[in-house]
């Protein structure tokens, strides 16, 4: 085949080879999944004496590696988080006033939920006010439709009906044990508790508990 065959014949089957190309990218795209993190918040009395201000934060469990979310507190003082574990607001919010987190911008690919988003910071002040932190956790293998009933020593009877992170919704104080167990398995599932137990550190998060079911 010369010279001028050979271009001929490119050029008529250029076109086709793009638009292969273009549907193996598209069905490429269409198989990502979404995966949900959870952001749990809680106000911290910053000490006693004057007015009283709390910071404002909490922890995320199941953000993926190299992914951020952007954090707002009553529309403002963003924080962009880009890994788990625990998160302060820089601006503290006086006693009395309330506090509203909300996600401004959510990580490619994923979607961020926000448990104990919103509330009113005590104006009573307690010397011994310590640090809290959630017990939180991932699950996977549950099937479809299917629900696994957790306790940690505190919440007993906390359900969980996806595969995803998930955080209890009783804050602990620092120092507090906890117990992560199975209550109620799925039905014709059996789930296991890995890091279920240990002490609510002083600073940072707990050991992400991971249950598997089967």
């Amino acid at each position: 085949m010369n010279d001028s065959k050979l271009r001929q014949f490119f050029l008529q089957k250029k076109p086709a080879f793009l638009a292969s190309g273009l549907a193996k990218v598209s069905a490429r795209v269409s198989t990502v999944s979404t995966i949900v993190a959870t952001l749990a918040v809680t106000a911290l009395v910053a000490g006693c004496g004057g007015a009283l201000n709390a910071s404002i934060g909490g922890s995320v469990a199941g953000l993926s590696g190299g992914t951020t979310v952007v954090l707002l507190n009553n529309g403002t003082n963003a924080l962009t988080v880009g890994a788990n574990g625990t998160f302060t607001f820089s601006t503290q919010i006086t006693a009395g006033n309330t506090y509203d987190v909300t996600v401004e911008t959510q990580p490619v690919g994923e979607t961020c939920t926000v448990t104990n988003a919103s509330g009113t910071v005590s104006n009573t002040c307690d010397a011994t006010t310590t640090a809290s932190n959630y017990v939180l956790g991932t699950l996977s293998g549950l099937g479809s439709g299917k629900t696994v009933v957790l306790s940690d020593g505190t919440d007993t009877s906390y359900t969980v009906s996806a595969n995803s992170a998930f955080v209890f919704p009783t804050a602990l104080s620092a120092g507090t044990a906890y117990s992560v167990t199975v209550v109620t398995n799925p039905s014709g599932q059996t789930c296991t508790v890995t890091n279920g137990s240990g002490t609510m550190p002083s600073s940072g998060t707990i050991t992400t508990v991971v249950i598997a079911c089967q």
